[in-house]
């Protein structure tokens, strides 16, 4: 009798509801049966609102799971709802599309095609040949950065009349747009009016014209690059220097060591995670350029400055391979992930060689 008051109850009543409606885990085997099912044997419309009531489904039996047991996730479910709508359905749907025929500017519906553009991508000699001049343009770049933006920390280090004021000075590019970066190199570079080529033509008499050659277009391109971003390496190496204790330097001019000395015992081991840090970010960052390179030489000439960001926008946007792209795409954020594993990885063999005991 208690036991069907208690059913009675709306309580009770919610509880057994919890109970039937709230087994997540056969929701999401259903769903992944169900997805892959979908899109193999229906056609993309029917697949699309399959796959949409799978997603519903696993959703509703993860709230009634949740409701009146962890309202914290619950709290939060909705921020995550709109991350999920803003964010990983757009990179499931493209995902999705790279193993289809399908192209933007084609009203055919798509056809599956399994691995076959991740194949053609991978044995495509113009994407290793992109691949090779954005490694030369990391590495340029790169480098050059993390040098003048140490030396600039350095600068810095000290106090000096007029330090602010020069600060806020070198920090401006940083601030700048790429569009405005991209114009006002353009314009330096040009070869009538451009101030490079009217300060060449004071000793040699004749106009300079620096993106005429693949290698002159790449300097130039590296050079634009490196002066918007080597102020970001030197804030976060001079946050750094700042943060060293000012006895230890004391303590170093009294036992009379070498700059080098002072360097390398107590300057480095509170920078180097700080500098790798900014070889990490400024090493993702450069292996995407695309808008530096697109409005200072648009890839030439000829291919030569042509960046794996370019061509992925050429691909898709000129070419409109929709699926070619999606597969390129979703290559290049694999290698992107591969790099960062490997910098932490060797960050933390480092650390761990570091801490283990003599």
């Amino acid at each position: 009798m208690a036991t069907q008051a208690q059913a009675a109850t709306p309580g009770g009543l919610g509880q057994q509801l919890r109970e039937h409606f709230s087994n997540w885990r056969l929701a999401l085997v259903i769903a992944i049966l169900a997805i892959p099912g979908s899109v193999a044997l229906f056609p993309l419309e029917t697949a699309f609102w399959v796959s949409f009531g799978a997603v519903i489904l696993i959703t509703a039996t993860v709230v009634t799971r949740a409701w009146g047991r962890r309202p914290g996730p619950l709290l939060v479910a909705p921020a995550l709802a709109t991350l999920f709508v803003m964010n990983i359905f757009p990179l499931l749907w493209s995902l999705g599309l790279s193993f289809f025929h399908f192209r933007a500017n084609r009203m055919s519906p798509p056809r599956f095609a399994g691995l076959d553009y991740f194949e053609k991508v991978i044995s495509d000699p113009n994407v290793w040949d992109r691949l090779q001049t954005t490694a030369i343009v990391v590495v340029l770049t790169v480098g050059i950065q993390l040098i003048v933006g140490f030396l600039l920390a350095l600068m810095f280090e000290r106090e000096f009349p007029g330090r602010r004021i020069l600060l806020m000075l070198v920090l401006t590019p940083m601030m700048l747009s790429f569009v405005a970066v991209g114009a006002f190199f353009r314009y330096y570079y040009e070869p009538t009016f451009g101030l490079l080529s009217q300060a060449v033509r004071l000793v040699t008499g004749e106009p300079y014209i620096l993106l005429a050659s693949p290698e002159g277009a790449i300097a130039g391109i590296v050079f634009a690059d490196a002066w918007m971003w080597s102020p970001f390496v030197m804030l976060l190496v001079l946050a750094g220097l700042v943060s060293v204790p000012k006895y230890l330097y004391e303590a170093a001019e009294i036992d009379r060591a070498s700059w080098w000395r002072r360097f390398r015992t107590i300057t480095l081991p509170y920078i180097r995670g700080l500098l790798l840090l900014a070889l990490l970010f400024r090493t993702i960052e450069a292996f995407k350029l695309f808008d530096v390179v697109f409005l200072i030489t648009e890839g030439g000439p000829g291919t030569s400055t042509e960046t794996i960001a370019v061509y992925l926008y050429r691909v898709s946007f000129q070419y409109f391979k929709t699926a070619e792209s999606s597969a390129l795409a979703y290559i290049l954020i694999f290698i992107v992930i591969v790099l960062t594993n490997l910098y932490l990885y060797f960050v933390q063999q480092r650390e761990k060689d570091e801490e283990a005991p003599a």
